[in-house]
């Protein structure tokens, strides 16, 4: 019996494969609740061996995931944005390395940590209507649960440069185009086809699968983990800055933020 210890974050079995739903209205934003709780969750279903293949997706009909809740960094303290970035690290990572084979469902907005958190899985499923983005920088942040170092090698710097530091949102076609999805649906599909890719997968041998994830990461791996930690760390050295708590604020505040560069 799988379970999950947030109701913002539910799980059922599929025969072998795991269904992990992101439920926090109104945007299924990351918590410090439910991050921890994926962490656990992805341990839990690692030591269950009758559970080859996980699928992440989105509750409602709007948003995948908007990421993290930007209400958390209003006050710019550091010591929030370190407990976050770490938790961030530790449930996105956890999801990296699950052992058998991860599927995201993409059914509607993917913005920061949410873009994050299906970068971390093996494989995009993306609805047509879908839009991505990581716009931190426009909040004075930055990505700080891989975006800049998964996305980068998944789309190449280019993209990667586009995105992150122009802001700039992409639709499903162009994601596909750049290699950032590996397949678009139909509006509402999403789920069925990531499921579906899932049981292909569970008719390989579980074994053989996690070895060859292991190979396929192994050179990656090598390269990212310090480029993870550098996300995390310069993530929190942006909140000894003026322009994080008025980037922060200014969108709360629903107003353009004025940059001082500070």
């Amino acid at each position: 019996m799988i379970s999950s210890n947030s109701p913002k974050l539910l799980v059922e079995q599929q025969g072998h494969t795991a269904l992990v739903t992101i439920d926090n209205p109104a945007a299924n934003t990351w918590d410090t609740e439910s991050l921890p709780a994926l962490r656990d969750l992805v341990a839990d279903l690692n030591a269950q061996p009758d559970i080859y293949a996980l699928v992440l997706t989105g509750a409602g009909q709007k948003f995948f995931s908007a990421g993290a809740d930007l209400k958390l960094f209003a006050d710019g303290d550091p010591g929030t944005a370190g407990a976050m970035a770490r938790l961030f690290g530790e449930a996105f990572e956890a999801l990296a390395d699950f052992r058998g084979v991860s599927v995201a469902a993409i059914n509607g907005f993917a913005m920061g940590g949410g873009l994050e958190v299906a970068l971390a899985c093996d494989i995009r499923i993306c609805e047509q209507q879908a839009k991505l983005a990581l716009p931190e920088a426009r909040v004075g942040l930055l990505p700080c649960a891989g975006g800049t170092q998964r996305l980068a090698q998944l789309v190449g710097e280019g993209w990667a440069k586009r995105m992150i530091l122009c802001n700039e949102r992409i639709d499903a076609v162009t994601a596909e185009r750049i290699g950032l999805v590996e397949e678009v649906v139909e509006t509402g599909s999403a789920l069925e086809r990531a499921l579906a890719l899932a049981a292909q997968a569970a008719q390989q041998s579980p074994s053989a699968v996690s070895r060859c994830k292991q190979l396929i990461h192994s050179a990656r791996d090598k390269a990212i983990g310090d480029g993870l930690a550098a996300e995390r760390d310069l993530f929190v050295e942006l909140f000894s800055t003026e322009d994080q708590r008025e980037g922060v604020n200014a969108f709360l505040e629903k107003r353009e933020p004025e940059w001082k560069n500070a």
